[in-house]
Parts: C-alpha cells; sequence; structure tokens
C-alpha cells in the first residue's frame, strides 16, 4: 500500500526541479516505489572535491532532497515540509561513476517525519547513510 498522499513520480520530481541545484548537480530521479524514492548523482567535475572524490556535501545534497521529496509526498495536501536537521556519515569514497540513493520513511507523523538514506556506488558498496528530520507545516 502506498504512503503518498500527493502525486509522485520521476517524471513530476524531474520537471520540479528544473532550473535548481538538483538539475545543476547533474541529478536523475530514478524509481518511485509504494514507500521509496530512488535517484543518483554523477561523480563528475561538477560533484567532485579536490582528492577527485565524491563532495560530502553533494551526497548531503541527494539525501536532502531524497529525503525532502519523500516528506512532501507523504504530507497531506496544502502541508509543507521543510528541513529541522540532517546528518551524514560518508563510509566510502566514490571517485568515478554514479552514487545511487534510497530514502525510505522512520516515522510519518502529525508534525514531523524522518526519512533515512543509503547511498551506494555502482559496485553496490555503502558509501554514506543519511538521516534527515522534517518538519510538517499546515497550510496557512
Amino acid at each position: 500500500m502506498s504512503i503518498w498522499k500527493k502525486p509522485v513520480s520521476v517524471e513530476i520530481l524531474t520537471a520540479m526541479h528544473i532550473g535548481t541545484a538538483v538539475q545543476h548537480l547533474g541529478m536523475e530521479f530514478l524509481e518511485v516505489g509504494d514507500d521509496f524514492i530512488r535517484a543518483r548523482i554523477p561523480v563528475d567535475e561538477r560533484t567532485k572535491q579536490p582528492y577527485g572524490l565524491l563532495h560530502g556535501g553533494v551526497s548531503v545534497v541527494l539525501a536532502e532532497t531524497l529525503g525532502s521529496c519523500g516528506a512532501a509526498s507523504a504530507a497531506p495536501p496544502g502541508y509543507r515540509c521543510v528541513g529541522l536537521d540532517i546528518n551524514a556519515n560518508h563510509i566510502k569514497g566514490a571517485s568515478s561513476g554514479w552514487v545511487t540513493g534510497i530514502t525510505r520513511p522512520v516515522h510519518i507523523g502529525r508534525s514531523t517525519q524522518v526519512w533515512h538514506i543509503d547511498m551506494h556506488n555502482d559496485a553496490g558498496e555503502l558509501t554514506c547513510v543519511s538521516r534527515i528530520t522534517m518538519a510538517v507545516l499546515a497550510p496557512r
């Protein structure tokens, strides 16, 4: 059974991020399931730090994007979701290819949501884990 309370698809998520950091960094939405969203980001000149690895902040951009999209889609119509806190543990560097993230809810409440995000490199190795807490704001 789907957790989504608003229409959500790869096409909708892609369209809403035109002209944003998500598009600039080359992030691609890949899949929306009944309780998850999957996206990936390239490891290239836009996203690497000086040592040639995916910048840790870019991993956090991927995590925040996924968690925010999940929260917004799981909130009732008219409600908005904004980030309260995010953390990330960088496990393994990535120097090429893509890093793919998947988010699933830990808690979907009336006033807060918590989302977990796992990120993997092309070999399937865990590169980063993140958790985001979102505030759910009622319509004005």
